[in-house]
């Protein structure tokens, strides 16, 4: 939050307003990204069996909410972290064609997250998976889907302005795209946040690429799971990695801000390379894993866009919890009433 020494935020929209604009934006977005990538949309889990190897552990240390389910004794159940694996599943289940895809409205509970202005215990996104050949799994692909998506940003960012003039549009025509080893070389002293802040001031927006793989500082940028997007391939432009980030500047909070992270996922031979450099080959003996290495799944692109993130965005606001209503702890709610930020409850 920002510091008391600062002017007091004074949303734009009041709580009906924002209600209105939430509701533009959750009602369009979908129906363009379905249109763009052509994808169906479908009804999805919110919990599903523990031990498939379905759920999602996202950077790899992220623990699910866990409940024992009365019927089956011998069985539990997990919350849903993301989707990425299940639509992959999901693909095949429906017997999609190259280039067809769908589309889900996630709800999870990440009880790891810690509380800011960025994040709560609820996430909620837009989750959307495309059948691609194996031909497709490359840069330019990816660069391409990427483009589509930030389209969409873009014209819902006209359309809030038509519908409530005084939220200016602010992103760029073009998304730039910058492999993270190439952000490190221009920023080598900085932490990989500071280099998202400086890439997103300079161009406004940004397709980080490349994240989950050690750079050549010895470190990661940040991380992610070995087992659905590919960090660890070398794409046409000589660096590792076929998958990304799109951030953009938030004029708000003066910082960096993403909007999603997606990839071309793993094939049978980058699952093997992925899980051996994460210590992770027992996951081989998982339901879906054993499917993908036995060539049962399709090859896809997919990811996840916040829908709370993107209407925060988009609405100009200064905390997650004024487009979503969620349990914030009491000194979060007295600290943001003194800044002028009032949480949904």
């Amino acid at each position: 939050m920002a510091a008391s020494s600062e002017l007091k935020y004074k949303c734009i929209l009041n709580r009906r307003e924002t209600e209105r604009a939430i509701d533009l934006i959750k009602t369009r977005f979908p129906v363009m990204m379905s249109e763009r990538l052509n994808l169906l949309k479908i009804s999805c889990p919110l919990a599903i069996l523990d031990g498939t190897g379905i759920n999602d552990d996202l950077n790899g240390t992220e623990r699910p909410v866990r409940f024992p389910i009365k019927n089956q004794s011998d069985a539990s159940a997990v919350v849903v972290q993301s989707l990425a694996k299940w639509k992959r599943w999901q693909l095949a289940e429906l017997e999609a064609k190259d280039g067809e895809g769908i589309l889900t409205d996630m709800r999870a509970l990440r009880p790891d997250e810690d509380y800011s202005p960025l994040h709560s215990l609820y996430v909620d996104q837009w989750d959307w998976e495309q059948k691609i050949t194996a031909s497709q799994r490359n840069l330019d692909y990816l660069k391409s889907t990427v483009e589509s998506i930030y389209g969409i940003f873009r014209e819902l960012e006209k359309s809030i302005f038509a519908a409530f003039p005084d939220i200016s549009p602010q992103l760029p025509e073009k998304i730039t795209f910058i492999q993270a080893e190439e952000l490190l070389q221009q920023y080598p002293d900085l932490t990989p946040k500071e280099r998202e802040y400086q890439a997103c001031k300079a161009h406004g927006a940004v397709f980080l690429i490349g994240i989950g793989d050690v750079l050549s500082n010895g470190e990661k940028h940040d991380g992610r799971a070995p087992d659905y997007d590919d960090w660890s391939s070398y794409n046409s432009e000589g660096f590792k990695g076929l998958n990304g980030d799109i951030l953009v500047w938030n004029p708000i909070l003066k910082n960096s801000f993403e909007l999603s992270s997606m990839g071309v996922r793993v094939d049978a031979d980058t699952l093997e390379r992925q899980l051996a450099l994460s210590g992770e080959e027992k996951r081989k003996n998982l339901f879906f894993h054993k499917k993908l290495l036995n060539g049962e799944l399709p090859q896809s692109i997919g990811g996840g866009i916040g829908q709370s993130r993107t209407c925060m965005f988009l609405l100009r606001k200064k905390h997650i919890g004024e487009v979503q209503s969620g349990i914030w702890p009491a000194d979060e709610i007295n600290k943001c009433k003194e800044q002028g930020v009032y949480l949904m409850k």
